[in-house]
C-alpha cells in the first residue's frame, strides 16, 4: 500500500474548500469608512446651521411676520427698501465699530507683547493676569462697563474729573457722539489680551542674532522693530487683524447689552438691527434682507482671510 509523501515546508492537508455560492465578505474602502463617520457631524451641521440659514435666505424675498400666520413673495422688494433705507448707515456704523475695535486693541496688544518679550521682573505672572480681560465673559464684560462709564457714580468721570480733563459728569452711553468710543473702548478691553498672546508668541520666533546683527550695525530699537521685528510678524499680524475684523463685524452681545443699538441708533450695526427688525419689530422678511446683505459683505471677508492664509501657507 502506497503513501503519498508531502511537499517539504507544507503540513499535507488539504485546505477547505468554500461552499458554493458562499461569498466573501465586503469591506467598506477607507473613503466609504470616512464618509460613515462624518454623517452624524454632518447631519447635526446641516440641521444646526445650513438649514436655518437657508431658510432665512429664502425668508428675505417674502413678507412674513412673525406674529401672523402665512407669507407672501415680493421678490427683492425688501432688498431694493432696504438699499435705499437705513442699510448704508448701518454699514457706516458697523464700519466704525469693526474698525475701531480692531485696531484699538491690536495697538494695545502689539505694545504689551513688545514689553512682556523683554527681560522685565515678573512677565510671567503679568502674562497670567493680562488674560483675565479675554477670560471673562461678555455679558459681564458689559456690566463691567457700563458701571465704568455710568454718569452720576461712574469711575471714568471720576478719574477724568481728578485729572481735570472734563469739569462736569458726561453720560457716555447716552451721547450719540460718545456712545460708540465708549463701546469700542470695552470691546477693546475685552480682545487686546488674545491679540498679544498671538503676537507675543511671534516676537519669539524672531532670530536673536538678527537683533544682535542690526544693534551692531548701529541700529536703534525703533529701527530695530521696523527693520528686523516688524518683518517677521507680518503673516501673524495680518491673519490677527483679519479674524479680528470678521468678529467685531458680527459682534452682538456686547453692544446690545450696554446700548442696546441707542442712542438713537448711534451704535446700532447690522448685528442689533437684524435682532431688532425680527424679534421686536416682528418682520421676518426685512430682517432676512439685511442678513443677507450682511453675509454677503461676510463673505467677502471671510474669502480675504482663506486666501491669505493660503498664500502664507505657500510661503
Amino acid at each position: 500500500m502506497s503513501t503519498k509523501t508531502a511537499r517539504p515546508g507544507t503540513t499535507g492537508r488539504v485546505p477547505a474548500s468554500r461552499p458554493a455560492g458562499d461569498r466573501p465578505p465586503r469591506r467598506l474602502g477607507d473613503g466609504a469608512f470616512a464618509a460613515l463617520l462624518m454623517l452624524p457631524g454632518l447631519a447635526m451641521l446641516a440641521a444646526i446651521v445650513v438649514y436655518p440659514l437657508v431658510a432665512s435666505m429664502v425668508t428675505a424675498f417674502f413678507e412674513q411676520s412673525l406674529v401672523e400666520p402665512g407669507r407672501r413673495f415680493v421678490g427683492l422688494q425688501n432688498i431694493t427698501e432696504l438699499l435705499g433705507g437705513d442699510f448704508w448707515r448701518l454699514l457706516w456704523q458697523t464700519l466704525v465699530f469693526t474698525v475701531g475695535a480692531t485696531i484699538a486693541p491690536f495697538l494695545v496688544g502689539l505694545a504689551l507683547a513688545l514689553a512682556l518679550n523683554t527681560r522685565i521682573r515678573g512677565r510671567a505672572a503679568l502674562r497670567g493676569l493680562l488674560l483675565i480681560p479675554w477670560l471673562v465673559p461678555s455679558v459681564v464684560v458689559s456690566f463691567l462697563w457700563m458701571w465704568i462709564f455710568n454718569a452720576n457714580y461712574g469711575l471714568a468721570n471720576g478719574a477724568l474729573e481728578a485729572l481735570g480733563l472734563i469739569d462736569s459728569p458726561q453720560a457716555w452711553l447716552a451721547g450719540s457722539g460718545t456712545a460708540m468710543t465708549a463701546v469700542i473702548v470695552a470691546k477693546t478691553w475685552a480682545s487686546f489680551p488674545w491679540i498679544m498672546v498671538m503676537l507675543l508668541a511671534g516676537l519669539q520666533t524672531v532670530p536673536v542674532e538678527l537683533h544682535e546683527a542690526a544693534e551692531t550695525d548701529g541700529a536703534g530699537a525703533v529701527q530695530r522693530f521696523f527693520a528686523v521685528t516688524l518683518p517677521h510678524l507680518r503673516g501673524i499680524i495680518g491673519i490677527v487683524l483679519l479674524l479680528e475684523q470678521i468678529w467685531n463685524f458680527q459682534h452682538f452681545d456686547l453692544i446690545y447689552v450696554m446700548t442696546g443699538g441707542g442712542p438713537a441708533g448711534a451704535t446700532e450695526t447690522f448685528a442689533t438691527a437684524v435682532y431688532e427688525t425680527a424679534f421686536q419689530g416682528f418682520d421676518l422678511g426685512r430682517a432676512g434682507a439685511l442678513g443677507l446683505l450682511w453675509m454677503v459683505l461676510l463673505l467677502v471677508m471671510v474669502a480675504i482671510y482663506v486666501r491669505r492664509s493660503e498664500r502664507e501657507g505657500q510661503l
